[in-house]
């Protein structure tokens, strides 16, 4: 009797979940996280662009791809969508980051200034977004002016001193004191504005540098020029309303909100009543959206 040998029809392999990459799919990656390099572009005017975004969003290894590539670029995908693009922003070892003292070198002679560089970016993105459901609620678009976020600091530099003041501390500190924690009492002592012969702002004036981060920012496709009103007035896109979630855990943003900042739609702002809290001083180096140096 023979042996019975119980066979089947060899088991078809399992559907790879993926196709090998190729070099054009490589290539379309890097394209895609090239286009979030690019702030200022708008998906809606460019169709290769919309289209990447639309293969990244409905083709899951094509979006672990894109991710692959803007991680080994040192990037951090924040998010990708019609509204913001492939939004990117760089990690602290990444050849893209930029940091507060190259930034500040970049527009002042006076190193000490880098700290007033910093002060300026905190309170721009603290009058940009200056509740949670702001910046929770993609719809919001928030509006700053130059002098607005010039009023603002100096409000919160008075805040600031007062309660230095209630507690002993001392408040007139040498001008080139480390750290932001004494950028208001220097902020303070700087002139708003000044003027060269030809009635420009004073680079080194508190004006001049709100305005240097404005610029910075709109260059950067954070902020939307509007007007020349205030010394400029800017309003938010949708990426700087991510970079702003990214950054908002940080101790200076916290700390620079629970002053109490009140947004007036013109981009002015101003402080609510003082209420009873520890102090408040910033810390070192906390400027957006740059790593510390």
């Amino acid at each position: 009797m023979s042996e019975h040998v119980e066979w089947s029809e060899p088991e078809a392999a399992a559907p790879s979940t993926s196709a090998a990459v190729t070099p054009a799919d490589a290539a379309d990656a890097a394209r895609l996280v090239a286009f979030g390099l690019q702030p200022k572009l708008q998906p809606a005017r460019d169709q290769e662009y919309t289209e990447l975004l639309r293969r990244y969003r409905e083709d899951p290894p094509f979006a672990r791809l894109a991710d692959a590539v803007a991680a080994g670029l040192g990037l951090v995908v924040l998010e990708v969508s019609p509204r913001a693009g492939m939004a990117v922003t760089a990690a602290e070892d990444s050849v893209f980051a930029v940091r507060m003292g190259d930034y500040a070198r970049r527009t002042s002679a006076d190193s000490g200034d880098r700290f007033l560089h910093g002060l300026a970016h905190l309170a721009v993105a603290a009058l940009a977004f200056p509740r949670p459901e702001d910046l929770a609620d993609d719809g919001y678009i928030g509006r700053v002016s130059v002098n607005g976020v010039d009023a603002f600091v100096r409000q919160a530099c008075r805040r600031l001193e007062e309660r230095a003041e209630e507690q002993g501390e001392n408040t007139d500190p040498a001008s080139d004191a480390p750290g932001l924690e004494a950028a208001w009492r220097i902020w303070a002592r700087r002139t708003a504005t000044g003027a060269t012969k030809d009635a420009r702002r004073l680079a080194g004036s508190t004006t001049g540098i709100v305005g240097k981060a404005v610029a910075f920012l709109t260059d950067s496709g954070f902020l939307q020029r509007t007007g020349d009103d205030n010394g400029g007035t800017y309003r938010t896109t949708a990426r700087y309303q991510l970079q702003v979630r990214d950054m908002a855990g940080s101790a200076a943003m916290a700390e620079l909100l629970e002053l109490g900042v009140v947004p007036v739609t013109d981009g002015t702002a101003t402080l609510l009543p003082p209420e009873e809290s520890d102090d408040l001083d910033l810390v070192a180096d906390a400027g957006l959206p740059f790593h510390s140096a």
